[in-house]
């Protein structure tokens, strides 16, 4: 009969049961691994040249060698961006216009989602359907139109016409409907037995369960029109009234084109976006996921 070691035996029962399985399963995902390596370099590479090229002359970028490496351009460009576009202005500008938008077309998802969802009235499903409708209905084709009501109105350069025309978002009433489509509604009559009003119930019970949902809609919201371009293009006439994309595009003339200056402006523009995704970006991904799976 053979003899077994003990220390051997006992090392062999030691060892987790499931190592070779975890193993084999990561050598197998390994060229997935890679792959997903080598996409996030692809997908860094634009914004590490923008913020290369921020930092030279607009000659120094159409020189030879290409550069690779920062240069030493980075406040003469400012000062040329800031003198060329009045560039903290416009800032300023579509900071204002993207926060208030924010504020006023969140409120009204909400408020257009939770009556989607938990009130019962005839017509519901041919609203719902009506609202989903205008999510395929192209920009392009709204532009006329617009542009006459705020003609008729007088408020062409102004902020209100930025603003006002595209506060009902039908992607964010949809989301916000969505996230509250499961909320008992046992809980919305029990508070209105104990006297709670409308509003209370729906700010103190309803609404905190769809915090993840009305993260999602914020960052969602104040991104797109940060980024807006093509009617604040018709609206706004005056330059120190102009958004940053705007403001940028003016920068692109016939004959002559600041590469550098256009790096850094939009260097500068993304920041912004970036820090509010990183900050808020389980909120954002949790809230999309939650709003997906119900319906």
């Amino acid at each position: 009969m053979t003899s077994v070691n003990p220390e051997a035996r006992g090392a062999r029962e030691s060892r987790p049961t499931g190592f070779r399985p975890a193993l084999a399963r990561g050598i197998l995902r390994l060229p997935v691994y890679l792959l997903l390596a080598v996409a996030s370099v692809f997908s860094v590479l634009p914004f590490l040249w923008m913020v290369i090229a921020s930092t030279h002359s607009t000659p120094e970028l159409f020189g030879t060698p290409l550069p690779v490496l920062p240069g030493d351009q980075l406040w003469e460009n400012l000062a040329r961006l800031q003198e060329s576009v009045n560039f903290s202005q416009v800032m300023l500008n579509s900071l204002g216009i993207a926060v208030v938008y924010t504020v006023f077309s969140a409120v009204v998802s909400v408020m257009a989602g939770y009556g989607l969802a938990t009130y019962r009235f005839r017509g519901r499903g041919v609203l719902l359907g009506v609202v989903l409708v205008t999510m395929m209905i192209p920009m392009q084709v709204l532009l006329v139109p617009l542009f006459q009501m705020m003609a008729s109105a007088g408020w062409i350069d102004s902020y209100q016409a930025v603003i006002l025309p595209f506060l009902a978002n039908a992607f964010g009433i949809f989301l916000m409907r969505q996230s509250f489509l499961d909320f008992p509604v046992t809980l919305i009559e029990a508070a209105r037995i104990d006297g709670a009003g409308e509003l209370r119930t729906f700010y103190r019970i309803v609404l905190p369960v769809a915090r993840p949902q009305l993260a999602a809609l914020v960052i969602y919201t104040f991104i797109s029109q940060w980024n807006a371009f093509i009617w604040p293009l018709l609206m706004l006439n005056t330059e120190d009234r102009y958004t940053v994309p705007v403001a940028l595009n003016t920068m692109i003339g016939m004959s002559r084109v600041d590469y550098s200056g256009l790096m850094l402006g939009s260097l500068l523009a993304t920041l912004p976006l970036m820090l509010l995704f990183l900050v808020f970006q389980k909120q954002f991904v949790s809230g999309l996921m939650g709003g997906a799976v119900k319906g």
